[in-house]
């Protein structure tokens, strides 16, 4: 019988949408990304790059000012959070705040790192980095089995979404020979068979609700060929790879296996996708490429999937439309530098009208790939 666990109600993308949809302020939007990993001591090494992040920015605002006020208040609220209502399990944490814009106030806890604190001052919250995690940790299915036990996973941004087991009958080996011997095995072979069918109807059922892309398989020899045969065309081609995992292996250790994989297999995809995106450039006219192309594609609506570079330094700077949010954006971070302030407000302009006008956005991995056509290029629903 099948055992189920409630899976997430608010799906991350979801909340990367109605970000997408908030009105540009006149006074500072706060994105903050950190890293929450502990340090080589077990401590947090967030709290010096926040008060040098923090004191930098609020010189930039005159002492009474409403825009100093909102940032000040702002801080208050984030440090106040750190210290109270933070999680410690969690790898890595989004806040976006502005107090001068009614109290708004949203933080994402992550199970997923991140390299680097960033954090950004704009008139509308700062999301390129946040696409960019939820396209490196896709949800997907796993399936754990042998002949008569399987637990099927949705894991999602590090962490298990929804948990499902099928327990079939449970044969053993016979030393009888003969006649006995064959109808035993037909027997065995006929529970085995259940057992994978009610595993791939389950899989079928929780892939199908939860609109699951992609499907890893870990089992032996002798119960894959099976759940293979057993898959219907619209799950074999789901199917990304078939691993060797201990059955008993614990849920971290089989998140890090399958993401490994999914991570690989999608990178090389990127050059299939890339390749695809050319061609429509060249051929029928459903492809554009270049930030200019790809922003009056947005205007129009016509964008059903973006792939953009991984780095918003990789992007080529242009003049942004009339339309694009107002201001600029300034940026902090523990690492090297994230791009000049035009790449940084086209990377997120970019993000945000995708999310604004329901297009898929795909991150390319390798800047290669992308880089003869300035870190940009969309696949379209129509041509004009």
């Amino acid at each position: 019988m099948a055992k189920a666990s409630p899976a997430i109600d608010t799906p991350l993308r979801n909340q990367l949408e109605k970000l997408a949809a908030f009105e540009p302020l006149d006074v500072p939007v706060l994105s903050l990304y950190l890293n929450l990993a502990l340090d080589q001591h077990g401590r947090e090494n967030y709290d010096v790059f926040l008060r040098k992040a923090f004191a930098e920015h609020l010189k930039a605002y005159k002492e009474d000012s409403a825009e100093r006020a909102s940032l000040e208040r702002d801080i208050e609220r984030v440090n106040a959070y750190l210290a109270d209502e933070v999680n410690r399990s969690a790898k890595s944490l989004a806040i976006f705040a502005s107090a001068g814009g009614g109290e708004f106030f949203e933080a994402l806890q992550l199970d997923v790192p991140m390299e680097e604190h960033w954090l950004f001052l704009g008139s509308v919250p700062h999301l390129y980095p946040l696409a960019c995690v939820i396209d490196q940790n896709p949800r997907y299915a796993s399936v754990i089995l042998d002949t008569h036990h399987a637990r099927i996973f949705v894991f999602g941004m590090g962490s298990v979404e929804k948990r499902e087991q099928v327990t079939g009958v449970k044969t053993r080996r016979s030393s009888m020979g003969g006649w006995s011997q064959a109808r035993y095995q037909r027997r065995a072979d006929n529970f085995h068979l259940h057992h994978v069918k009610e595993v791939v109807e389950t899989l079928d059922r929780i892939v199908t609700n939860d609109r699951i892309q992609h499907i890893i398989v870990a089992g032996d020899d002798v119960v894959v060929p099976l759940l293979k045969d057993q898959m219907p065309k619209h799950l074999t081609e789901k199917l990304v790879d078939v691993l060797k995992l201990d059955k008993h292996a614990a849920e971290d250790d089989i998140i890090q296996a399958t993401l490994g994989v999914l991570r690989q297999k999608d990178a090389e995809s990127d050059v299939e996708r890339v390749n695809e995106l050319i061609g429509a450039w060249r051929s029928n006219g459903l492809g554009v490429v270049g930030p200019e192309a790809v922003l009056s594609a947005f205007q129009l609506g016509q964008v059903d999937e973006m792939l953009i570079t991984g780095a918003a330094h990789d992007l080529k700077a242009v003049q942004l439309p009339d339309d694009a949010s107002p201001g600029s954006v300034v940026a902090e971070t523990s690492g090297a530098a994230p791009g000049t302030a035009q790449q940084i407000k086209l990377s997120d302009e970019l993000v945000t009208r995708a999310q604004q006008t329901g297009a898929r956005v795909r991150i390319i991995e390798d800047p290669e790939l992308m880089k003869e056509f300035g870190g940009v290029g969309a696949l379209l629903r129509f041509r004009i």
